[in-house]
């Protein structure tokens, strides 16, 4: 009764005062979407020319009204300039005549090229490349109408110059970054800096992640180092679900159970397996399979206060093997909210629910800024190099652009804060974080009318899609 009487105190609240005209206290739904593989360099150069921009709205050291994309002079030490010029490439790529740079950790030690601790930025052509590579693969950018829906919502609403992913490595450990603040196997490794490293290690056919692989199934720890150590990919801590169950309900839409992206196959407690090759028994609702379930629950008012979305592998931005989908799946998602009907207890979705966009990696893929690198316990894993971030909400003004640093671990502090929590109450990449997302909204304003963003497909489309949904990544 407790749990559900606090939702129903704060909904009334939200109500009332959206009928006098005021602002919110907090918000009741938080939806973060995550996206695949990309940087700002690569998927958003179109924010530097018309009609979203101009060159002279980028800049390498932009001020609160430029978007830090670098167009030119992109830096590689193998080159006899020590520069080279960018080149495009397409966002659909399908999976025989296209390509895949890897970001594994050994990918980032090579683009980072650090030295006393600070990288140089100049080695992208070192990250190894599988499929049809073309000429300097790792050095290209988007440039296409598709990405359209991600530059409307960029522009429309808020962007941040410096989103770092936490950790220097690919999807599996930055989903559980994303999910729980840690890729740790325990809470006691995280302090002391030991985390998974790389993406799962499969044996047999019968390939799944988390705790219902195959007994022989793995994953790469760092320890300082060391990174020959491996485990079975099954961990035990707090998640930022745990703390939302507390005070609400909590939702994660995946494409598939055993995947690297579905980060709560990963947790002892919330999955519950029945063992090797079993299946999770604990998930009680929680996590769904079935990535456009979303915009069902949506247009159904079943919202639950917390979601992640991860896309299915035609509507990610992998770069082998999607449609070009991942712009307007994305655009979807906030268009659904956006236009949904008043819901049968008088809430308006739009009017009191944030919407957090972001890549959980860079893919292979050039940027220019660099990370900080962390020193002490886990310096050698935090952080890695910049994501997209896309922070929607009616409190949010548009052209809004942000120049604080933020990772994974701040969209965990903006979680915390919206519900009460202590920022850093995991006490993981959140207690690390060095800002939360305050400056995306101000919840003592008017909310903004919605204005749907323009796409070629539609949600009854994504509704609707019967193809077997695939994976976001072929990793």
């Amino acid at each position: 009764m407790k749990t559900k009487l606090s939702v129903s105190l704060v909904l009334a609240y939200v109500l009332v005062s959206l009928a006098l005209g005021q602002g919110i206290s907090n918000f009741t739904h938080v939806i973060i979407v995550v996206q695949e593989n990309r940087t700002p360099d690569n998927l958003f150069q179109g924010l530097c020319s018309p009609p979203f921009g101009t060159a002279q709205s980028c800049s390498t050291t932009p001020t609160s009204t430029q978007y830090n994309i670098q167009i030119s002079n992109w830096l590689d030490k193998t080159s006899s300039t020590k520069v080279t010029q960018p080149l495009t490439v397409p966002l659909a790529s399908s999976y025989t005549t296209s390509y895949d740079l890897s970001h594994w950790y050994s990918a980032f030690r090579a683009q980072c090229d650090k030295v006393n601790g600070h990288c140089l930025m100049d080695g992208a052509a070192g990250v190894a490349c599988t499929g049809a590579c073309p000429t300097q693969p790792q050095f290209r950018y988007v440039s296409d109408s598709r990405i359209n829906p991600y530059l409307t919502l960029a522009t429309r609403y808020g962007w941040a110059n410096y989103m770092f992913q936490t950790n220097q490595g690919p999807s599996f450990p930055a989903h559980q970054f994303i999910f729980g603040g840690t890729s740790a196997p325990t809470e006691a490794d995280d302090t002391q800096g030991i985390f998974a490293l790389n993406d799962i290690i499969y044996s047999g056919s019968n390939a799944a992640a988390g705790c219902f692989a195959p007994e022989t199934t793995t994953v790469q720890l760092i320890i300082g180092s060391t990174l020959n150590t491996l485990v079975y990919p099954c961990f035990e801590h707090q998640t930022m679900a745990d703390l939302v169950s507390g005070i609400g309900t909590w939702r994660y839409y995946t494409p598939s159970a055993g995947t690297i992206w579905n980060a709560p196959n990963a947790i002892a407690h919330i999955c519950q397996s029945t063992g090797y090759n079993g299946e999770c028994r604990g998930w009680n609702g929680s996590v769904v399979i079935g990535s456009a379930q979303i915009l069902t629950d949506i247009s159904g008012c079943h919202l639950a206060n917390l979601s992640w979305v991860v896309p299915t592998g035609q509507n990610s931005d992998h770069p082998r093997g999607n449609t070009g989908g991942g712009p307007d799946w994305v655009a979807s998602i906030v268009n659904a909210v956006g236009t949904n009907a008043v819901c049968p207890d008088g809430e308006t979705y739009w009017n009191d629910t944030a919407i957090v966009i972001t890549w959980d990696d860079w893919g292979g893929w050039y940027d220019h800024e660099p990370p900080t690198i962390l020193t002490g316990a886990g310096g050698n894993y935090q952080y890695g190099f910049r994501v997209p971030f896309i922070f929607v909400s009616a409190y949010t003004g548009p052209s809004l652009i942000s120049n604080s640093r933020y990772d994974f671990g701040s969209i965990l502090r903006f979680v915390e804060h919206n519900w009460g929590f202590s920022e850093g109450a995991l006490n993981f990449a959140d207690a690390r974080a060095m800002n939360d997302l305050s400056a995306f909204y101000n919840l003592t304003s008017q909310p903004r009318a919605f204005v749907p963003v323009s796409t070629k497909a539609t949600i009854k489309s994504f509704i609707e899609d019967k193809s077997p949904a695939t994976d976001p990544d072929d990793d």
